[in-house]
């Protein structure tokens, strides 16, 4: 399978929305259907200050994985960061590359729009991922604290 990266579009929808589903489900969460439509909504509408999403898809063009990714500005630089706050691939897709195709397609949107900062998290048992992130990325020394 050759894998590629491309922008989400409108048609991507049906398989879109069963691997988001599977990525909230991985992390033990829940996500509203309606923030689940907005989400789609802002992935499709690539306004500033907003979300814009990338698949990677086989020979099929039918996506496998997805990222979404936001750039902010920053009171650090005068630049923007990238923050890809989602990242995932179906599990009967992964060990082909797609992960880290993603990756370095956030990467080169990041590079494109001067971002001087590409980051992201992961939970602390996300072994599979994170032996990855390892050769892409370095780990930051900070903790996340949520209220």
């Amino acid at each position: 399978m050759t894998i590629r990266i491309r922008r989400l579009e409108a048609k991507d929808k049906p398989a879109w929305l069963p691997l988001f589903k599977a990525y909230i489900e991985f992390y033990k969460s829940s996500v509203a259907d309606e923030v689940i439509e907005m989400t789609w909504g802002r992935l499709l509408g690539g306004a500033e200050g907003f979300h814009i999403g990338l698949v990677a898809v086989g020979d099929d063009d039918v996506p496998i994985g997805i990222a979404h990714v936001l750039f902010h500005r920053s009171t650090w630089s005068p630049t923007w960061y990238c923050y890809l706050e989602d990242l995932f691939v179906d599990p009967k897709a992964r060990g082909k590359d797609a992960g880290r195709r993603l990756i370095e397609a956030v990467y080169a949107e990041a590079d494109a729009r001067g971002a001087t900062r590409t980051y992201w998290s992961t939970q602390e048992f996300n072994y599979r991922a994170r032996g990855l992130y390892d050769q892409v990325a370095t780990k930051s020394p900070f903790l996340q604290y949520r209220r």
